[in-house]
């Protein structure tokens, strides 16, 4: 690629607290400009160029439905490999083309090392069972490499085995062994009026994903049934999609934070132009690893940003198609 010595140095910056995350962005649209044709074309369509774009909130956002019908790549670029969504029966599902898998493993261990340490610290365990039945699956790579990273021995997925899981949870926390559970929620909710505990040495982390199985919970519902049957303190959640290579974490009550590689703005449904960074709107999303495919994305979340920057997920769009990993309606 021709262009291989400036994305080299736009990689480097993404790690650079010496530049704003303003200066990280404005790079990266100005690179994508020039060498995403998908996201060239989106742009012209609004007239707007690099030279109208002073500020990251002035950045032109692609509709994330062009994961759906457009190859999101930098021009002639190689692909390592393509992670799906899930999606239900005659559901057209998204596909995300990674050029560098090495990049998205430096993302999503920069992100969990931030909110959760070291994954040696940590028996990691997975209960995704219709993630892990299909392939293409983001969530799981990330999952299946932070349990390699875990190196303890009783580190993995499960399925169905609601018996094994539940005797390794009780066995870490009679040995007071720290144990991180990533779960879709619906297989949580299962597991845990399955298997009614006490954890005090797990820490949850939802991942979302009911897909039409059983009553649909508000969030506060949801945690609520999840803290009484595993007797937690507090439920976690991850936020991550197909067509980002980073995440963010909410350690209770699904309050996100924004972090170094992970910015959002709303915009207003009638105005998409209409940018705000407070209040409650359509969720646009600033991605600093997705250097590769576009960083800007117009998703169908509707949000709310509170003052302080944290964010929550109240839904989606109510035109929009239903994803596979579907959130909670509030």
């Amino acid at each position: 690629m021709a262009y291989s010595q400036t994305a080299t140095k736009i990689i480097d910056n993404i790690w650079n607290n010496e530049l704003s995350f303003s200066e990280k962005a404005l790079q990266l649209f100005a690179f994508q400009y020039h060498h995403v044709p998908v996201y060239q074309q989106w742009c012209q369509h609004l007239q707007i160029t690099v030279a109208d774009v002073t500020h990251w909130h002035q950045i032109p956002f692609l509709p994330i439905q062009f994961f759906k019908t457009h190859q999101v790549l930098v021009k002639d670029g190689s692909v390592e490999e393509i992670f799906t969504s899930s999606g239900t029966t005659g559901v057209t599902t998204s596909s995300h083309y990674v050029h560098s898998l090495q990049l998205y493993q430096q993302s999503f261990l920069h992100h969990f090392t931030q909110q959760y340490g070291d994954p040696t610290q940590y028996c990691i365990v997975g209960l995704l069972p219709n993630y892990l039945e299909r392939t293409g699956s983001s969530l799981v790579y990330m999952v299946q490499h932070l349990i390699e990273q875990s190196q303890h021995a009783d580190s993995g997925f499960y399925l169905h085995n609601f018996d094994a899981l539940a005797a390794l949870l009780q066995k870490n926390e009679a040995a007071n062994v720290p144990t991180i559970l990533f779960g879709v929620t619906f297989a949580l909710l299962e597991f845990a009026a399955a298997f009614p505990m006490t954890l005090k040495n797990t820490i949850v982390i939802e991942t979302g994903g009911m897909k039409g199985r059983g009553k649909e919970l508000t969030k506060m519902e949801l945690y609520q049934t999840l803290q009484t049957g595993l007797g937690l303190a507090n439920v976690g959640s991850e936020y991550g999609m197909t067509e980002l290579l980073s995440q963010a974490y909410a350690t209770a009550n699904g309050i996100f934070s924004q972090n170094n590689l992970l910015q959002v703005l709303l915009r207003e449904e009638d105005d998409p132009l209409q940018i705000h960074s407070t209040g409650r709107g359509l969720l646009n999303l600033v991605d600093l690893a997705n250097v590769f495919s576009c960083s800007f994305i117009a998703t169908d979340d509707v949000a709310h940003i509170l003052p302080n920057g944290d964010f929550e997920i109240l839904g989606r769009r109510d035109n929009s198609d239903l994803r596979g990993c579907s959130l909670l309606v509030v």
